[in-house]
């Protein structure tokens, strides 16, 4: 019963497989490789963006604050949501590769509203040199508390950013759940929605650890070459983070492994609401509930040896994975119902 995090799945056969082709005999380093190629290609294919500027690095947070840092100049700030990943769980990342600052947006259930973003750039404004000038927008998606921003959505928040000057970069940790969930296309979700930048997220749906930049406009790739060798993030053995990407995306295995983790969660938090004294925090959207349990099912559940976020005051975070089974989500809701 591992719900902590999808972090925590191993590597899909098919990921480990494509480890083992690409690690056959010598191949240019730096990215100059056929994996690296291949890879670079299934990822334009996947977003019907044959022009994009695609690059690899082992974590979303090097993926999300180098993509900042070069859209946001170090005088500028970043508008996001007072509960995204890029506030609250990269210890600063963003502002330390960017030198921006992050200004916060609230919103219902992690989302932003239009309305709320434009009030925000439009009381920054573009004010003297003694304050920070507006510089971009980030939004998550799937958002970090676990609901989904649909394409509509996504464009409102680009006309409102576009309008102000600002691009717009997608955090994508779990892009594959919401392409997923929602049924749009990878293209509908990103850059026919307005989006400039995606961190396309590999590790939450199952690589071993790889993600991808994707500079809709080419333009600005060159200065994110830079950033990323800058910031030490330029693997020379870039081929074994491109691999894996070139494996997770063949033949759809990557949106196979999002829909099951999504339908697990489903079981669970459909589960979870029909318990006595249960309620959903947020909308279970994708492949992460927020629930509130009575402390006897906490109880019960630990001494199972059930694994989840206890975020105290009876709430519980839980996700699931690839891996997950719907025997150990009935097994889970049996141990909270007691």
């Amino acid at each position: 019963m591992f719900f902590a995090s999808d972090n925590g799945a191993p590597c899909p056969p098919q990921v480990m497989d494509a480890l083992m082709q690409a690690n056959q005999g010598p191949a240019m380093p730096y990215g100059n490789d056929p994996a690296t190629t291949r890879a670079v290609q299934a990822v334009r294919d996947t977003l019907e963006a044959p022009e994009a500027a695609v690059f690899f690095v082992a974590t979303g947070t090097a993926a999300n604050a180098l993509a900042l840092a070069t859209l946001c100049p170090p005088w500028g700030a970043v508008f996001c949501h007072e509960g995204a990943h890029v506030q609250q769980d990269e210890c600063g990342a963003p502002e330390f590769y960017s030198g921006a600052k992050l200004l916060t947006v609230a919103g219902d259930h992690g989302r932003m509203a239009p309305a709320a973003l434009d009030a925000a750039i439009r009381g920054q404004g573009v004010r003297v040199v003694h304050s920070v000038q507006p510089g971009a927008v980030t939004l998550t998606d799937v958002t970090e508390a676990g609901t989904l921003y649909t394409p509509d959505q996504i464009a409102a928040l680009a006309r409102v950013a576009h309008a102000h000057g600002l691009p717009l970069h997608l955090d994508g940790a779990r892009f594959a759940n919401a392409v997923a969930a929602t049924g749009a296309s990878p293209a509908e979700l990103t850059w026919k929605a307005g989006v400039d930048v995606l961190s396309f997220g590999g590790t939450k749906g199952g690589l071993m650890g790889a993600e991808a930049v994707v500079f809709f406009d080419p333009a600005r790739a060159w200065e994110f070459e830079l950033r990323r060798k800058r910031g030490g993030h330029l693997f020379s053995k870039n081929r074994y983070l491109a691999a894996q990407f070139d494996g997770w995306l063949q033949d759809g295995l990557w949106l196979a492994l999002a829909r099951h983790a999504n339908a697990m969660n489903a079981r669970l938090s459909q589960g979870l609401a029909a318990l006595p004294g249960c309620a959903l925090v947020h909308p279970a959207e994708a492949n992460i509930t927020f629930a509130t349990l009575p402390e006897a099912a906490h109880a019960r559940l630990k001494a199972a040896g059930a694994r989840y976020y206890d975020m105290g005051q009876g709430r519980a975070r839980l996700v699931t994975s690839w891996v997950t089974t719907a025997a150990e989500v009935d097994a889970f809701l049996a141990a909270a119902a007691g």
